[in-house]
């Protein structure tokens, strides 16, 4: 059985019916879209996608810092001022 990653469902017919109507009633939740009761596509509000590419970013950066953290020793001293 495949998890439902979403408090939001709806069949692929619900869908068609009026997608803005449950993109509001989800309320920047993610609605699962269901084919023969299996997710097989997941409905993400635009602000939401954007938040999460955020975290990405911010998960993506978080470890290049980290990355060069441990290569510290390999770091060149420079003034701001120079730059």
């Amino acid at each position: 059985m495949m998890q439902i990653l979403s408090d939001y469902t709806v069949s692929i017919s619900e869908l068609k019916k009026n997608p803005s109507a449950l993109i509001e009633q989800s309320q920047g939740s993610a609605i699962a879209v269901l084919n023969h009761n299996k997710p097989t596509a997941y409905l993400v509000p635009a602000d939401t996608y954007k938040k999460m590419m955020e975290l990405l970013s911010d998960i993506e950066l978080s470890n290049t810092v980290n990355k060069r953290l441990k290569d510290i020793v390999n770091a060149v001293e420079v003034n701001l001022d120079d730059l």
